[in-house]
């Protein structure tokens, strides 16, 4: 049928060029048109016979699939749409047949590794630490388990060995607008103790964090966590924290019996000053068993933080300045006592001053100030090298002082540079000058951390 349809179109086609063309080129035209249609004509012969062969085969609709195809190399043109790649199987969920890679990443979690060297030079007066160190590698899963919660669990490899520094599911759609966090996770003390290394605004911790709140771990137990947000007027976002852990923390609580539980709380109150500035307070209350006597430690803590960036004027220019008062509360009388022979407990206050400005779109310039008592038989972290057998039970306690100033480079947010010379007073009478350089680099999808 079709040779009767196109002889015709052909037909006219030719007469309109006709006296343009010779007779010797129409001829060879015509018969390459007569071989194409014969062609077209055998082609479909042949398919009416296959479906006259199998009529049952012809006329039932393909199947799909139930079973997922392996995704295969394809052209670009070949590709199928995002929107069709999941089919539905027959009473089945969706089958991602011959789908990108991208489409079975849904099944895995966001995966971040971070890295950080560390190195040090000059003299450590009588806190020492290594010259050179990749001080850690931080491995980060991190996934939505289905519309109720998500997961979060950080690996720490270091020199000494691997860890779990933080491993938690959090379920964000209780009733009553609470959120509940249960696993391994970082107590709610404070901002620094919240802290991952590769956030922190400095290489080192402040001296009130070495001496008073367990150095780099801090508080770092298995337990539950429930928040919430309060209402509170003219724009201000408060947010209350009620926490429970095992009570083992080394340096800051342990427990000895089941019910030695520790207990941390915290309370946050943010408001925006204006367009470009902001203010964020905090309050923090911490008890536990003391692992220095049969009695308790508590932590008393106030924080705050001053941001200012004028996105309108000038993107490239910010500063940020920090604040954390921390007392601590111990019973002692288990440890040392000719050392402590008078004092069952004791007292500890300690606090930092810093602040950030940012020069340029990659430039930052910081300093801080530290003080800080501490017990002259307790651990701190680092580890104090003068012995404590030489201490005169009159200086039961010391006090630290010390200061810093930094400079930050990020050639991107995926890498970062960073150098600090710093001048530490201790107690005992040494003083350390010390210049600590950082190298962090990123991998990986990793999440935001707490604003």
């Amino acid at each position: 049928m079709r040779i009767f349809i196109l002889m015709p179109v052909a037909a006219c086609l030719f007469a309109m060029r006709l006296p343009a063309q010779e007779p010797t080129e129409l001829m060879n035209r015509m018969r390459a048109m007569e071989d194409r249609i014969r062609a077209l004509e055998a082609e479909v012969e042949t398919l009416k016979a296959q479906q006259a062969a199998n009529p049952a085969a012809a006329a039932a609709p393909a199947e799909p699939s139930a079973v997922p195809i392996p995704a295969a190399p394809a052209a670009p043109e070949a590709a199928a749409p995002a929107q069709q790649i999941a089919q539905q199987a027959p009473g089945g969920p969706p089958v991602y047949g011959g789908a990108a890679p991208a489409a079975a990443k849904v099944f895995n979690p966001d995966i971040s590794l971070i890295g950080d060297f560390v190195g040090a030079a000059g003299g450590s007066g009588n806190r020492a630490t290594p010259s050179l160190e990749m001080h850690e590698s931080e491995l980060g899963l991190q996934a939505v388990i289905d519309p109720y919660a998500r997961a979060d669990v950080f690996i720490t490899f270091g020199e000494h060995g691997v860890d779990l520094e933080e491993g938690y599911l959090t379920f964000t759609s209780l009733p009553g607008a609470l959120q509940l966090k249960a696993g391994k996770m970082r107590a709610a003390f404070g901002r620094v103790n919240t802290m991952h290394n590769h956030v922190l605004p400095w290489i080192d911790r402040p001296l009130v964090t070495q001496n008073i709140v367990g150095g780099e771990d801090g508080i770092d137990d298995a337990g539950l966590s429930i928040s919430r947000i309060l209402p509170a007027p003219k724009n201000i976002f408060v947010e209350g924290t009620a926490q429970l852990y095992r009570g083992d923390s080394e340096g800051i609580f342990q427990a000895v019996r089941r019910n030695d539980v520790s207990t941390v709380e915290h309370l946050r109150a943010y408001r925006d000053l204006s367009e470009s500035t902001n203010l964020d307070l905090g309050a923090s209350y911490a008890r536990g068993h003391s692992p220095f006597g049969d009695g308790s430690n508590q932590l008393y803590g106030v924080d705050a933080t001053l941001r200012w960036k004028p996105l309108r004027r000038a993107i490239y220019r910010s500063f940020i300045a920090r604040s954390e008062f921390i007392w601590a509360h111990a019973v002692v009388s288990g440890l040392h006592t000719g050392t402590f022979s008078n004092r069952p407990a004791i007292t500890l206050f300690g606090y930092y001053v810093g602040g950030e400005y940012q020069l340029a779109r990659r430039w930052f310039l910081g300093g801080r100030f530290d003080r800080s008592e501490r017990g002259a038989c307790l651990p701190t972290f680092p580890s104090t090298t003068t012995a404590c057998s030489l201490l005169p039970a009159a200086n039961a306690l010391f006090q630290d002082t010390g200061g810093s100033v930094l400079l930050t480079y990020w050639p991107s947010e995926f890498s970062q540079v960073r150098g600090q010379l710093r001048r530490t007073h201790y107690g005992e009478g040494p003083t350390a000058n010390e210049f600590l350089f950082q190298f962090v680099f990123s991998m990986g999808a990793h999440g935001a951390h707490p604003f």
